[in-house]
């Protein structure tokens, strides 16, 4: 094919380091990239893809692949900002495998129209085999049986030996009296109570048409070693392939990856072991640390200049991850100005830990004059954002819990995509046992069961059955003529299907009567929420008219991941776990709860997990900041309802860089000093003035609980008024899940319809 190079093209190589000059010039062949945090590696793989069509490369030759959609959409963003020219192949592994399974169907052996069950649908499948198994949901925690699940649907690890850690090493949240008895069962040992759980799942799942996260990688991997004529196709479709984050590549990752170069060798990686955290769901550190094993003679590029960090942060990153032994040596050389050295703050316990907490965003606020936006506070599991909420909404102070997922799991949203999958996949069996009697259609549980039972003995679909429902005896006429209005309904709206996903979505809400539902309960949060989802669907009609349609809004809903909650632009602090921080960079960071138990947690020791990962956790945590990083710990801590003496971190003992403050005095964070909590006693803040109106600025008189909108953030809910004259503020909790303090003078509020 001939290659022609753009003239067009704007300065590929300026102001790029020599290291990121060798590799973004890289020609043919494979190549690793050491990354370090904040060394530009999306510069690099970015303007690598500039570089190879400005040598002549088709666009539709390139395939970049990374591990979030937020990733995915900042190299488009960035190779738009430079006028190269669209054709190349940007996404996550996941969305990578869905687009070649919906090519590839027969040859893969799944349905063309498959559904993506996600771990809510994980679960409801493992309930019905609970039922039908006589199984106890407590014994036997859904998470911990399908993390198994999904670790052996993984395949065979590096060494050829498949995963064959006992099971109830993975039921964590079980007593040890509890997993102690999974191997006296009368189905037999764990293993065999595994492997027969195991394959009703897998049953369940072919019988509805469906795939797990697990199997589009698992059956994509299985395709390209199975299929040479597709592997070769796809060989020469993806003449060059980048894949970033490689340290975080599990088992069939790795395979896909090595599979689709194997026709000309082009893989280009770029990754850092010392970044590695998600051994807990299949990553082998493995698959970098032996990269130069894997491809004899590819040349290692460092990229060991920081540009987002100050020396001081990057000095105490580097003593902690020196401490670990799996990693390859690297220097971390900060491109950035001196600056203040990390403190570490300790408090009597959490709330004076979440107290300190406020105190410090509010002194970043105004003292080191850093926007909101620009403040991040981490921590290590999700149970500790609840006191540190608190203390927020009592300072005034708004913030963002980064969780994407939640949109997507209200019970309103999860009827939507429901429906929208019925219509896509008929077989889907999760999605219709949701929707069958949603809304109330008379259609109630002991239909259900005879429904479920009869699929079962006739080996029959379940659609298959509400096609036919005279044929089940045990029927009585009222059911099967509630079943056959049912049957209508979704016949009905499958004769849209030709229309665009938001028109169909539109038509779901009213004639499954969704709608009236709702209206009738004044539920207006719910109905705001599906209009933000019709919203979503006319963005990506917009986006891809003509590229696949309900399948494919469908398969990228359900592939959406936490990080993609993050929303730079509301304005507010941003709260989340440690693991959700990867890929993200703020000027000021605050990591709480940094003890032992906690960071490293203590799962990392009772199920036999990787200690090194934990440090490395941290590590990427540490690196998140820009100019300012500060940690937190308490000397006891209440979980799970008992308070518990903490010590501090092992990680940090011996670490110098850092600045130790006890117990700081919290004067002026909110008008006056709250007490330190003692045994039991409760944190006295001063109450700020409070009214249950105020007048807004276009007349309209504002109340506690109205619906309001902002033009750019959106939808939400007035929790609090506190008033100040020209100063007066409104704390808004917004649909988006930010809440928000704004300045009712500036704020641009709409009132909605009460």
């Amino acid at each position: 094919m001939e290659r022609t190079a753009n003239p067009n093209m704007k300065n590929i190589l300026a102001d790029l380091t020599e290291s990121q000059k060798e590799a973004v010039t890289h020609g043919a062949g494979p190549l690793l990239v050491l990354a370090g945090p904040g060394s530009g590696k999306t510069r690099v793989i970015t303007r690598r893809i500039a570089w190879l069509i400005s040598s002549g490369v088709p666009p539709h030759r390139i395939l970049a692949v990374t591990f979030t959609n937020k990733a995915a959409e900042e190299m488009r963003s960035r190779l738009r900002a430079m006028d190269v020219p669209p054709g190349s192949t940007l996404c996550t592994f996941h969305s990578l495998c869905t687009r070649l399974l919906r090519e590839f169907p027969a040859e893969a052996g799944v349905v063309a129209r498959f559904s993506i069950y996600d771990q809510a649908d994980q679960k409801a499948v493992l309930r019905e085999i609970y039922k039908e198994k006589s199984l106890d949901v407590q014994t036997y925690p859904p998470a911990a049986v399908l993390r198994r699940i999904g670790r052996d649907k993984s395949g065979l690890s590096r060494s050829g030996t498949r995963f064959r850690e006992d099971f109830s090493a993975g039921l964590s949240a079980t007593s040890a009296t509890t997993r102690s008895s999974l191997t006296t069962e009368s189905t037999g040992s764990s293993e065999a109570l595994l492997k027969e759980i195991a394959e009703s799942y897998e049953r369940k799942l072919a019988s509805a048409g469906a795939l797990d996260f697990d199997d589009l990688l698992g059956r994509t991997a299985e395709l390209l070693k199975s299929r040479d004529d597709i592997r070769a196709k796809l060989g020469r479709r993806y003449e060059y392939l980048m894949v970033d984050e490689y340290q975080d590549t599990n088992t069939c990752q790795y395979r896909i990856a090595r599979d689709l170069a194997r026709e000309h060798g082009n893989l280009f990686v770029t990754g850092d072991p010392d970044q590695s955290i998600y051994g807990w769901r299949g990553a082998d550190i493995e698959n970098i640390l032996a990269f130069e094993r894997d491809f004899p003679g590819s040349p290692v590029i460092r990229l060991e200049e920081n540009f987002r960090s100050t020396p001081q942060v990057l000095h105490l990153a580097d003593r902690l991850i020196r401490s670990n032994v799996r990693r390859k040596e690297k220097r971390l050389i900060s491109r950035r100005a001196e600056g203040a050295a990390p403190r570490l703050y300790r408090y009597a316990d959490e709330h004076e830990e979440a107290l300190g907490a406020a105190s410090w965003i509010r002194t970043m606020r105004e003292d080191q004059e850093i926007e909101y936006k620009r403040i991040a506070v981490f921590y290590r599991t999700n149970a500790m954002s609840r006191v540190l909420e608190e203390a927020l909404v009592r300072a005034h102070i708004p913030y963002q819990i980064v969780k994407g997922l939640e949109f997507l799991q209200r019970r309103e949203i999860k009827d939507m995509l429901a429906y929208l999958r019925i219509l896509a996949n008929p077989a889907d069996e999760i999605s219709l046992l949701r929707i069958i009697n949603r809304p109330a259609r008379g259609i109630g549980e002991t239909t259900v069961r005879k429904l479920l039972a009869s699929a079962r003995s006739s080996e029959k679909d379940f659609w298959s059955l509400l096609e036919n429902p005279s044929e089940i005896k045990e029927l009585s006429p009222a059911s099967v003529s509630r079943l056959g209005k049912f049957v209508e309904l979704v016949r009905g709206l499958q004769s849209c299907l030709e229309a665009s996903v938001a028109d169909i979505a539109r038509e779901i809400y009213l004639r499954s009567g969704l709608k009236e539902v709702l209206r009738e309960e004044k539920n207006e949060d719910a109905m705001e929420n599906v209009e933000e989802l019709i919203r979503s669907a006319e963005e990506f009609d917009a986006e891809f008219a003509s590229a696949g349609g309900l399948a494919l809004f469908l398969h990228q809903t359900a592939l959406m991941s936490d990080v993609d909650g993050y929303d730079e632009a509301a304005g507010a602090v941003s709260l989340m776990t440690l693991h959700s921080a990867k890929g993200l960079e703020f000027a000021a960071v605050l990591i709480v709860g940094v003890e032992e138990g906690m960071i490293p947690h203590f799962r990392s020791t009772e199920e036999g997990r990787d200690l090194e990962e934990e440090r490395r956790l941290l590590f990427v945590g540490i690196t998140r900041a820009e100019r300012i990083l500060a940690l937190s710990h308490a000397r006891t801590r209440t979980m799970h309802g008992v308070s518990r003496p903490a010590a501090l971190s092992t990680f940090l003992k011996d670490i110098d860089g850092l600045e130790v403050v006890p117990s700081p005095l919290l004067t002026g964070a909110f008008g006056t000093r709250p007490s330190v909590r003692d045994a039991g006693g409760p944190i006295s803040v001063a109450a700020s003035p409070q009214a249950d109106s105020v007048d807004g600025p276009s007349g309209a008189v504002l109340k506690t609980g109205d619906r309001v909108k902002h033009p750019s953030i959106g939808p939400g809910r007035i929790e609090l008024i506190i008033p100040d004259g020209e100063r007066s503020r409104v704390v808004i909790k917004f649909d988006s899940g930010a809440r928000l303090t704004l300045v009712l003078k500036f704020a641009r509020l709409e009132p909605l319809d009460r």
